[in-house]
């Protein structure tokens, strides 16, 4: 599989060429459902930005980003007939890459750390206790100082939590897309990615008061 993946990056810049340019998305993905290899190189071509960006968001790491997009495209070729378009092809592509990302941290001791953070808040504690992401991601990570610091800060937060805040504040995913994603509820989203900003805005406060 590894060899077919490398095969078919290479020929993609050559094949998209052969392809007609009027040939839209469900088509390249119906053809690549039949064992088309020019229309999954040129899906290749066209998602492989994506999806090594949202890995490299998650994992931090350009080793890791780089295996985790050769998986991503290896269970793509395997299972691209099995794509009915209940969702856009991002949003299965997102699932894919966010289950390759899990499957590789799934045993990582600091998630056993946070489980009370799966509990929903105490009674009578309201959404709006939790203190509000300000400023936003953009606005923090323009400085390199203070990105190296938000950078470390996002590492220490478990895979669960790290796929909803990337997802939602760095990608710009809805929470409703996130939910299916990440084959959660919306609320389960909304309360993960709370948990998160309070983590991160501790984190980054540790940094700015001293």
């Amino acid at each position: 599989m590894l060899i077919i993946f490398a095969y078919l990056i290479f020929k993609s810049i050559v094949v998209s060429k052969q392809l007609n340019i009027e040939d839209n998305e469900l088509g390249l993905i119906q053809k690549a459902g039949m064992g088309d290899e020019r229309a999954f190189t040129e899906l290749v071509r066209r998602y492989e930005d994506m999806i090594y960006s949202f890995s490299y968001k998650v994992c931090r790491n350009k080793e890791k980003a780089e295996q985790t997009l050769q998986d991503t495209f290896i269970n793509v070729y395997k299972n691209i007939s099995s794509f009915r378009g209940d969702s856009k092809f991002s949003t299965w592509l997102y699932s894919i890459v966010t289950n390759n990302c899990m499957m590789k941290h799934r045993k990582r001791k600091l998630d056993d750390l946070w489980i009370s953070y799966d509990e929903p808040p105490a009674e009578g504690m309201e959404p709006s206790e939790f203190a509000a992401w300000d400023p936003s991601p953009a606005e923090l990570l323009m400085d390199k100082e203070l990105q190296e610091k938000m950078d470390a800060a996002i590492l220490k937060l478990p895979q669960d939590y790290r796929v909803v805040f990337v997802l939602r504040d760095i990608e710009g995913r809805s929470a409703e897309e996130t939910a299916k994603i990440l084959k959660l509820s919306v609320p389960a989203v909304k309360s993960r990615l709370r948990r998160a900003r309070v983590f991160l805005r501790d984190e980054l406060n540790k940094y700015l008061t001293h």
